[in-house]
């Protein structure tokens, strides 16, 4: 399960269109307060996604080859499949122009309640899927387990967190810093969506696949 839940929790850290997202509303008026605002409603609902889970299983795993235990090793495995087409998809399309979303642009004055709704609507929702289902098999009854579990969700946030606090302590570079990521982002956002999609979804398929036989 760690190495699963590091794996997803990279690969949301870096899903660039939510980083996208930040560095607008950074990048506005009163952009430490929006910030702060969507980072923690972005936390916020990956803890709530985690709750949710370990109150269906109860903190315990499902025993090995009991219905319980293969259909979250087939939900896994559907949404790695699913992960799979999705950058499939991404990879054709990834030669044509498209223009920028219009809300996007529309970030730097969004307000703070309109950026909390961005942490929560941006999360990348078939990776969280992919942590929920993995989160199946966590036994709350040892320690390690808590600490891979906020491995987790600090690791889902880091790239948030670490400009968060980049914008509040250091806010004279990070204007142009910040800048300067964003147009790093934006030129390659379709080839990191292809190769996040395409990582994670290969990963769980096969472990998945593999666990099923």
């Amino acid at each position: 399960m760690t190495l699963d839940l590091i794996i997803i929790g990279v690969a949301i850290a870096l899903h660039p269109l939510p980083a996208m997202a930040l560095i607008l509303l950074l990048s506005g008026d009163r952009g430490v307060r929006k910030g702060l605002a969507f980072v923690l409603a972005w936390l916020a609902s990956m803890v709530l996604v985690i709750g949710c889970v370990l109150l269906f299983t109860g903190g315990s795993p499902p025993k090995k080859h009991t219905a319980p235990s293969t259909t979250a090793l087939a939900v896994k495995l559907a949404i790695g499949l699913g992960l799979i087409l999705f950058g499939a998809y991404k990879k054709r399309k990834e030669a044509r122009p498209r223009a920028e979303p219009a809300w996007l642009g529309k970030m730097r004055n969004a307000s703070g309640w309109a950026a909390a709704g961005m942490g929560v609507l941006l999360q990348p929702w078939g990776l969280v899927a992919a942590g929920a289902a993995t989160v199946m098999n966590a036994d709350l009854s040892h320690v390690v387990t808590w600490l891979t579990l906020l491995l987790y969700c600090l690791l889902s946030t880091s790239t948030f967190l670490a400009m968060e606090l980049y914008a509040t302590f250091r806010p004279a570079r990070a204007g142009a810093r910040l800048q300067a990521l964003l147009h790093g982002i934006t030129t390659h956002q379709d080839q990191a969506v292809v190769v996040l999609s395409l990582a994670v979804g290969f990963w769980l398929t096969g472990k998945s696949l593999y666990e099923l036989t």
